[in-house]
């Protein structure tokens, strides 16, 4: 079975209270936003705020028909109690207590429980698409335990698909060629600013009929504005300032052919034939729904990106919008 899961998704880090902390009723605008803005494709994680993004999303999209929209969540990491850590901030970005330890676990028992205990979390009888989430420490593990355990459960009628999501595309690329997934997550590997999932892993995906996710699209938010500028997180954490310069030439590229880099972003980013849906996050309804907007809008003018490719800012083998597939 093909999921449909529509140009535009929303990620669900910041309802975990990525970087730093959102109320419920936030969090429940932001979904409600993304729906009226058309959306119908939503990802979440365990490991997003320790539960609460699955707690909070769950709570949201209950207000809608269940048949009309898809939800993913991941498997890899389960969440374990951990009660003196509830006096103590959570360790890996998400400003929430550390009453839960996250515990690496690519078994088949540990995936059936993951999948299990997330949809506690969501309050729903079933998930979409289940993706093993950050393999590439544990890629034998995920291969040979977690992905057959994933299969079965499709196979069942228990998910509709299966896949992985990860910033490795060499993880990534394992999964495309030795199994059978439906969909890849590729996290910050395919952007404005770096395509190094060019070299193997979409064609992969091309030659092998696997649907490509594409999440991270802004960098983890150095894109996210129209002026790149010191502070702006990279891949989690400072942005080195070589990678800074080149966020702002692509920047000023985009004002001189009168678009936003935010805009191109989005654009180039779903141009690729392989992309299924670009996975945008968003701390507000506010920037939901100026995700929305850039996502529908007229693409940028083909001069912008014949510019970037002269100026060496962008791959010349990347496909762009416009450009005949």
């Amino acid at each position: 079975m093909t999921l449909s899961l529509g140009r535009l998704g929303l990620g669900c880090a910041q309802l975990g209270n990525l970087y730093r902390e959102v109320d419920d009723a936030t969090a429940a605008e932001t979904v409600a936003a993304a729906w009226d803005a058309g959306v119908r494709y939503f990802d979440t994680a365990p490991h997003y705020g320790l539960g609460l993004s699955e707690r909070r999303l769950g709570a949201a999209v209950r207000a809608f028909p269940r048949a009309q929209y898809v939800l993913s969540t991941k498997v890899g990491r389960r969440l374990v109690p951990d009660p003196e850590g509830a006096g103590r901030r959570d360790s890996e970005g998400f400003a929430v207590p550390a009453d839960h330890r996250r515990v690496w676990d690519f078994t088949a028992e540990g995936v059936r429980r993951s999948l299990d205990e997330s949809l506690a979390r969501l309050g729903l009888d079933w998930v979409d698409l289940v993706l093993i989430h950050d393999p590439e420490d544990h890629l034998a593990a995920a291969v040979d335990e977690a992905y057959p355990a994933l299969a079965d459960l499709r196979s069942q009628g228990v998910v509709r698909a299966i896949g992985v999501g990860s910033k490795s595309g060499e993880a990534l690329h394992r999964f495309a060629r030795d199994t059978d997934v439906d969909f890849v997550m590729i996290a910050g590997r395919y952007t404005l600013l770096e395509q190094p999932a060019l070299d193997t892993l979409l064609p992969e995906c091309e030659r092998r009929g696997v649907r490509a996710i594409l999440a991270g699209v802004f960098n983890s938010g150095l894109l996210a504005e129209d002026r790149p500028h010191e502070g702006l997180p990279y891949e989690y954490g400072a942005a080195p300032s070589t990678v800074l310069d080149r966020a702002r030439a692509l920047a000023a590229a985009c004002a001189r052919h009168g678009t936003s880099l935010p805009g191109a972003a989005i654009a180039f980013a779903a141009a690729h034939p392989a992309v299924a849906s670009v996975v945008v996050g968003a701390q507000d309804a506010d920037q939901v729904r100026r995700n929305a907007a850039l996502a529908d809008a007229d693409p940028p003018p083909k001069e912008l990106w014949a510019d970037l490719v002269a100026e060496g800012l962008l791959r010349p083998d990347a496909p762009v919008p416009g450009a005949v597939k």
